[in-house]
């Protein structure tokens, strides 16, 4: 394990993706998104995925330079189409398409089809509570992300599907909810074996539908399966992110047959409103406040404990890491020099 600077980390994955055939621009917004994951504490949609996307990339499941294109619009609802282009430029242009209908009307629904990964979800309600807004989201990933049992199930059926939901403060950082439907995410499994770590116990199933806490199991021959959280209601909900996210934008719900099976498709519908819209922009900041007192106010349940908002975790993480570097452990630099080799630059150098 080392501890790597983020502005050498951002200059480096930059550069990595700019060799592999990003404009500028377009490498820039990757290594941002990327490494801000990692800074968070989001690792399993940080650096982990420089060489996964390279990799997609020369496959050609991942196109470079290609943005958000509106192809429908009704009423306050948009629905833009990615081509396969980096989730990280699809969700920034689609946001900003939101944020500037969601100011002007008050209310405002996105939907964006065909984007490849869209990093971490937490990324885009950040981004709306920053322009003052509250938005919800809903995600599912077609065909190749299908990774998660159904409540009852023992197989993969469903993918990890993440809803996230976001709300700006008057003072401090916005609280973000960002949470997968499933117990664990997959880029959690695979951060996991790369520590050689075990699983949490009643997240995972091996290929013969058994709990197992082995993250290597989950890859075997046959693969494993997460299960959803909550059991019914984490499955329930990913139902729903399918329909909203995957049927409702022509992406496609999870499915084997589906034309987009072979490769890692996000989908996303996002709501976002301006609580002004409602007559009570005033009331709902001071209310917010009053609600967070209340809720923070808890006693703590062990002794030197607090009682946590969503996303006041990422915000500690954030201050950490900043101040003292980016843990990266030795499975993820590796594979991250790696894809850098293959695109003719050394990574050691950039530490």
């Amino acid at each position: 394990m080392r501890r790597l600077s983020p502005k050498a980390l951002t200059c480096l994955v930059s550069d990595v993706f700019e060799a592999a055939g990003s404009d500028a621009a377009e490498a820039a917004i990757i290594s941002h998104h990327l490494v801000t994951s990692s800074l968070v504490g989001h690792d399993s949609h940080g650096l982990v995925r420089v060489s996964k996307y390279v990799d997609w990339v020369r496959k050609g499941d991942i196109v470079p330079n290609r943005h958000a294109t509106i192809v429908f619009e009704k009423g306050p609802a948009t629905l833009v189409d990615g081509g396969f282009g980096y989730g990280q430029v699809i969700g920034l242009e689609a946001m900003e398409i939101l944020a500037g209908r969601a100011r002007s009307d008050g209310l405002a629904a996105l939907g964006i089809r065909n984007a490849a990964h869209l990093g971490r979800i937490g990324h885009w309600p950040e981004y709306l509570a920053e322009a003052g807004l509250v938005s919800v989201h809903f995600v599912n990933t077609s065909g190749f992300g299908i990774l998660v049992a159904p409540h009852g199930g023992s197989d993969r059926r469903l993918s990890a599907n993440p809803f996230a939901a976001g709300a700006p403060r008057k003072t401090g950082a916005p609280v973000v909810l960002d949470i997968a439907t499933s117990v664990i995410a997959e880029g959690k499994i695979q951060v996991a074996r790369n520590k050689g770590e075990q699983l949490p116990a009643g997240a995972v199933l091996d290929g013969r539908g058994r709990p197992t806490e082995d993250a290597a199991a989950f890859y075997a021959d046959p693969p494993g399966a997460i299960l959803p959280f909550g059991g019914h209601k984490g499955s329930g909900l990913s139902f729903f992110c399918e329909l909203i996210a995957g049927a409702l934008t022509g992406g496609h719900a999870s499915n084997p047959a589906s034309p987009t099976a072979g490769r890692l498709v996000n989908n996303m519908v996002s709501v976002a409103f301006d609580a002004s819209a409602f007559g009570e922009g005033a009331f709902f900041g001071a209310d917010e406040e009053r609600l967070i007192e209340w809720i923070t106010g808890s006693p703590p349940a062990e002794p030197g404990g607090s009682v946590l908002l969503p996303g006041d975790i990422e915000v500690r993480t954030r201050a950490e890491r900043e101040a003292n570097g980016i843990p990266v452990d030795d499975a993820t630099w590796a594979a991250l020099s790696c894809a850098a080799a293959s695109c003719g630059i050394d990574a050691e150098t950039y530490i």
